[in-house]
């Protein structure tokens, strides 16, 4: 969200914290590339597999699976901490409404049918004829074989827009208690997080984090069901909340750019011990100690990126603005262009090589063509894909996707998780 122009008696208002900006979009980037790998990898299931499918691949695929959408999550819940210093709980509540459910709704209903047949049809549970599928799938009064696709049972399904019901739940969850927030056991509780220096940083927020993976893990596996999902729930609010604490305190960003190579270091000793103890173990490993790795692993992980992010990303970077309005589209987009690229390009043969390299280009162009020819030109399109309205006061306003980041002053994918 742009600040409005200083009048000539007022100074100029402070640039915006790009590093955020541009660690959001780069965040769903990756989603993207992991779910074209998720078509790739053995063993993990998802709507369509290759015949190529590799084992090798799950090892990369677990090491980013243990933190991606922690960071994102992370990143919502900064974004949130400057949207809560000038709106009040049901100003939040209306805005973060708008721009997350009414892209959920049109995507459940638009976007992510494709999906659900293409996986029911390769299922042999759906038969060939999308129209057809649709004309069953939309009044959700006809229910679908339980292993028809993923989400058949509820007879719609919202897929990898698990998302937006998570983090519209998030906000409201902050939104609805912002007197608790503000009062003073909220403001001592966030003036401790930032307050964290050097070692402790580093180390005591993935505390709670572990103590939810020791009482809940493994009661409550991941499921992506909103209302039965309590362990990642328990990991997601929590680095929400730590997101939500950071927002505009700049001590903690300059103290994590700090420690940004001691925490890459620590990570990567994290990782490194949790691949040796689990390959030498006949089963998945379990007990306290590998908690613990996968644990501060994830923080650290985290830390390591927001810490590069604000040493070297925070600049006006040219492709930012763009960036920041194609972001949302894109993630709306792509898991059915991977899957209309599937189709197109698996009856090809083109092998484990060029099939995937040409997938990620099909993905890519497909997401920028609808986005920049269609999406952010028609006015009416827009918030069906979470973006503003185009012209305000008759010129061209450039938003932010999902989560806008006013100034700062003074500066169900269904892998597993481990």
């Amino acid at each position: 969200m742009p600040a409005s122009p200083a009048s000539p008696a007022s100074p100029a208002p402070p640039d915006r914290r790009h590093d955020i900006d541009a660690l959001r979009a780069l965040a769903f980037l990756l989603v993207i590339l992991y779910h074209v790998a998720m078509y790739y990898v053995a063993d993990w299931p998802w709507h369509l597999k290759s015949p190529h499918a590799a084992e090798w691949l799950q090892w990369p695929m677990r090491v980013l699976n243990l933190w991606r959408m922690d960071l994102v999550f992370l990143i919502s819940g900064v974004s949130l901490g400057f949207l809560s210093r000038n709106q009040g709980t049901w100003q939040l509540l209306r805005s973060r409404g708008a721009r997350l459910l009414l892209p959920l709704v049109f995507g459940m209903a638009v976007i992510v049918p494709y999906q659900a047949y293409a996986e029911g049809v390769a299922n042999g549970l759906v038969a060939p004829g999308f129209g057809a599928f649709l004309l069953r799938y939309l009044p959700m009064n006809d229910p679908w074989p339980k292993q028809a696709f993923a989400g058949a049972e509820f007879g719609i399904t919202w897929n990898h827009l698990w998302y937006l019901p998570y983090l519209f739940t998030y906000t409201a969850l902050i939104a609805l208690t912002l007197p608790v927030w503000r009062s003073r056991a909220g403001q001592w509780m966030r003036r401790s997080f930032n307050a964290l220096r050097g070692w402790r940083l580093l180390w005591l927020p993935a505390l709670p984090l572990l103590v939810w993976t020791m009482l809940l893990a493994r009661h409550f596996p991941p499921t992506h069901n909103l209302v039965r999902d309590f362990y990642l729930h328990s990991i997601f609010f929590t680095v929400f909340l730590y997101g939500y604490w950071m927002g505009a305190d700049t001590g903690v960003w300059r103290e994590l750019a700090r420690l940004r190579r001691m925490s890459l270091a620590l990570a990567a000793a994290a990782i490194a011990a949790f691949i040796v103890l689990r390959l030498g173990a006949k089963g998945p490993p379990s007990g306290v100690l590998m908690d613990t790795l996968r644990m501060l692993y994830l923080w650290l992980a985290v830390a390591t990126i927001l810490g590069h992010g604000h040493r070297y990303l925070n600049r006006p970077w040219r492709w930012l603005r763009w960036a920041n309005e194609s972001v949302y589209p894109w993630y709306v987009l792509h898991q059915t262009l991977i899957i209309a690229g599937i189709a197109l390009l698996a009856p090809l043969a083109l092998g484990p090589v060029l099939e995937p390299m040409l997938l990620v280009v099909l993905t890519i162009a497909g997401c920028w063509l609808l986005t920049d020819g269609m999406i952010r030109r028609f006015t009416w399109l827009r918030p069906l894909f979470g973006l503003k309205p185009r012209r305000i006061g008759g010129k061209t306003e450039i938003t932010s996707p999902a989560e806008p980041l006013p100034p700062e002053p003074g500066w169900r994918s269904r892998s597993p998780r481990a």
